[in-house]
């Protein structure tokens, strides 16, 4: 299939289904042209977006991809007021995306750029829905559209970068933590050595796989609570430390079980304290939340957010 046989394709089901109905309010033929367009783009780029499913699936480092789409969609319902602003209103911009991003996901699977063949998979999909919304979905779901970016595995050499030094500050806090608590614990660069058991820090508690879902959680509390601008760029520029912070909360009691229990129950322990983080984070980004009312600093707007 052609890129120009996408385009076309696309926009002769659009006039084909809506006939000469005016635009401006739902129905049920709008809808159904909608689903079917979007339906035929994951259609089309089910090579893309299901290795984008399996990656997640097999690998622990980038099981966020699987929470992009739920944050996606819960940010939308929460501004699901906003639908009456997005009438159903045909745009060539959608056919213009499409178009772009079939070329995009086709370098990339030319040229082996996984990350460009995803991103290029996801955005026919958006393109297919904008062919039938315009522009106002953008305007109106806007902080939605960077979640996208989350959607997409992580290339290798840039996990590399992130994982290499959050695992060294990990060990070191660690291993401080350990001590001041009392516990018999030596440090060899990332391995920690609690009561002679060799703990290497990037296989019990690998920070990437906690920076990328928490760094979602993040932007997620951060565009569903009614903030205004400057708090929400402090909470952006916190989610590392606290990211890292998960990870140290994490891994000091994992150490400890690695050390004083069998390696079972410190894996389990270690699988389900994963989870559990996310919640963590987000009463760490209550609490950032309270402190700055708490210093009489204007943080929350009169109304809550997409009403």
């Amino acid at each position: 299939m052609t890129a120009g046989a996408v385009a076309s394709g696309i926009s002769g089901r659009m006039d084909a289904a809506a006939g000469d109905e005016p635009a401006g309010r739902w129905t049920f033929g709008w809808i159904a042209v909608l689903v079917a367009l979007v339906g035929v783009a994951i259609w089309s780029q089910w090579s893309a977006l299901g290795h984008i499913v399996a990656l997640g699936l097999r690998d622990e480092e980038q099981s966020h991809v699987l929470l992009a789409p739920v944050v996606a969609g819960w940010m939308i319902w929460l501004r699901r007021t906003r639908f009456s602003l997005v009438p159903p209103r045909p745009s060539w911009l959608g056919p213009a995306v499409v178009l772009g991003a079939w070329l995009l996901a086709s370098w990339g699977f030319a040229g082996g750029h996984q990350a460009a063949e995803h991103l290029g998979g996801i955005l026919v999909v958006v393109g297919a829905a904008l062919t039938v919304t315009g522009p106002a979905a953008i305007r109106q779901f806007l902080p939605a559209l960077p979640v996208i970016l989350f959607a997409i595995p992580v290339p290798g050499f840039l996990r590399q970068q992130i994982a290499m030094p959050l695992q060294e500050i990990a060990a070191v806090v660690t291993f401080e933590t350990l001590v001041l608590s009392g516990v018999d614990v030596l440090r060899q660069g990332n391995v920690l050595v609690v009561e002679g058991q060799p703990i290497a820090v990037a296989e019990a508690c690998n920070g990437m796989r906690m920076v990328f879902a928490l760094g979602l959680v993040v932007y997620a509390f951060v565009f569903s609570v009614p903030l205004r601008t400057v708090p929400r760029i402090i909470l952006l520029a916190l989610a590392p430390v606290i990211a890292l912070v998960c990870n140290v909360i994490r891994l000091v009691p994992t150490a400890f079980l690695y050390g004083f229990a069998d390696p079972d129950t410190a894996e389990a322990f270690h699988d389900i304290a994963g989870w559990v983080m996310l919640l963590v984070a987000l009463a760490i980004l209550w609490k950032v939340v309270r402190l700055l009312e708490w210093l009489e600093l204007p943080v929350t707007r009169m109304r809550l957010a997409g009403r």
